[in-house]
């Protein structure tokens, strides 16, 4: 197997998908050299940084977080697009296992038992084939030991892509886009809400706002990435 597993690398190679080269046997997506150098936030740490900040006086948020810093032509713009545009579902799983390792120990998400990813409308989920951010989901919650949960919310609105939008377009873009099916069992949940990246929070304070017609729940935010417009 071994052998084979040899010879198949040889014609199909296995290269980070964050630098292009190639991967050595012990690694996975991501080789040991961009894993150290993409920037990680380490926002977890601190309850006031900059995603939390963004839903301050908007919506009621218990934390808020995001991996990776997004940077125009980095590496981390590359790890998106590769799984937004190039159908490499597997990235947003390999780094939700990771950023779930560390989301676990701090005390402000180790007591997430739900975590929803923000949904795509019918049209785009069939056009994709995927929704990147469900991967994203089910990677934290097999490291977290949560549930996930990808029917309660639902996108009732096929809206415009919020690239190249101010942040008064992006809110109103995504107003009365969002809908809840079902509230009872997420009752008294604490949930994590996540998406691929966080720029203005406008998407994610809508889903916030329907999920807050839940009784007693508690929401808390993650995404792959933060981008600072």
């Amino acid at each position: 197997m071994n052998v084979l597993n040899d010879f198949i690398s040889l014609i199909f190679p296995c290269v980070c998908e964050a630098c292009g080269d190639g991967l050595q046997k012990h690694e996975e997506v991501i080789c040991t050299i961009c894993d150290y150098n993409l920037p990680k936030t380490d926002f977890h740490l601190d309850k006031n940084n900059p995603v939390a900040q963004l839903f301050n006086g908007r919506t009621n948020i218990n934390s808020a977080s995001a991996f990776y810093l997004f940077n125009k032509d980095g590496k981390v713009q590359q790890l998106i697009h590769e799984l937004k545009y190039k159908g490499k579902k597997h990235i947003a799983h390999f780094i939700g296992t990771r950023y779930g390792i560390e989301l676990k120990n701090s005390p402000d998400f180790n007591t997430i038992n739900t975590i929803i990813a923000v949904p795509l409308h019918t049209e785009r989920l069939k056009k994709r084939g995927y929704n990147q951010s469900e991967y994203f989901a089910k990677g934290l919650a097999e490291s977290m030991n949560a549930k996930t949960d990808f029917t309660s919310l639902v996108r009732i609105t096929a809206n415009t892509s919020q690239t190249k939008k101010s942040r008064y377009e992006r809110w109103k873009n995504v107003e009365f886009v969002f809908q809840l099916k079902e509230t009872t069992a997420l009752e008294g949940k604490h949930v994590l809400l996540v998406d691929d990246v966080v720029t203005t929070g406008a998407t994610l304070e809508a889903c916030a706002q329907v999920l807050h017609q839940i009784k007693n729940v508690r929401i808390s935010i993650a995404t792959i990435a933060y981008a600072n417009l």
